[in-house]
């Protein structure tokens, strides 16, 4: 079984949660399916809007599919939550990532 079919068994059980829809998020942007990423990421940082690794990963997966004015806003909305937790590191890698696209979009 993959690891995306764990992280589904256990959605379909009832096991929901920021951690869960993280680790599956990120299992399908391993996948390269960056769409699905997104789905899953919007509902962990749904569940948690403070979780930073979440709003990074979720940019990710939406400049992967094509999304720019998503992907910045998702950096915009993750630095704000990494700000407010004091994760001085993702807010300057989110910061890179959005400075990334504004310069391929000039």
């Amino acid at each position: 079984m993959s690891r995306i079919e764990q992280f589904e068994k256990m959605l379909a059980s009832g096991q929901d949660g920021p951690l869960v829809r993280f680790s599956l998020g990120n299992e399908y942007l391993a996948a390269d399916e960056p769409a699905r990423a997104a789905e899953h990421l919007r509902v962990a940082v749904n569940h948690d809007p403070d979780y930073s690794a979440a709003w990074k990963a979720l940019g990710t997966a939406l400049d992967r599919a094509g999304d720019d004015s998503a992907a910045m806003a998702a950096w915009r909305d993750g630095i704000e939550a990494a700000e407010r937790r004091g994760d001085k590191q993702a807010a300057k890698e989110m910061r890179v990532f959005h400075r990334r696209i504004e310069k391929r979009r000039t």
